[in-house]
């Protein structure tokens, strides 16, 4: 039995009653950078957008929660939050009706999670 392929990686949050499930996070960012691969369908799209702003919703709040031990008022810290500021804006943003405008949205949500999965991972690494 490969206890690899069974074993998921999830990094369990402090306090948290979900775990950070990371190899599904990642299929899911990996499927929407995908979706331009060929024809722009725009409920593929949107069921991708879906489930990226989910796990938008598990990860920018434990981002958010880590801003906390910056310096207040630090470079450092602007930048973090105007960062995850952006991310809270595109994540409430609804999916364009145009199939390419969409595609650039759906491609965006994939970005901002994969960028807020490393940084939850490098988190939970120290």
């Amino acid at each position: 039995m490969d206890t690899d392929r069974e074993r998921t990686t999830t990094v369990a949050a402090a306090g948290d009653a979900l775990p950070i499930d990371a190899e599904t996070i990642s299929a899911t960012i990996y499927g929407a950078l995908r979706t331009g691969t060929g024809p722009l369908d725009l409920s593929v799209m949107a069921d991708a957008a879906e489930a990226l702003r989910g796990h938008i919703a598990l990860l920018l709040p434990l981002a958010r929660e880590s801003t906390g031990r910056l310096r207040v008022g630090s470079i450092e810290a602007h930048r973090l939050r105007a960062r995850l500021d952006g991310i809270e804006q595109q994540y409430r943003r609804r999916l364009a009706p145009a199939p390419l405008a969409a595609h650039v949205q759906v491609q965006q949500l994939a970005r901002d999670c994969q960028w807020l999965l490393a940084r939850h991972t490098a988190e939970a690494r120290r």
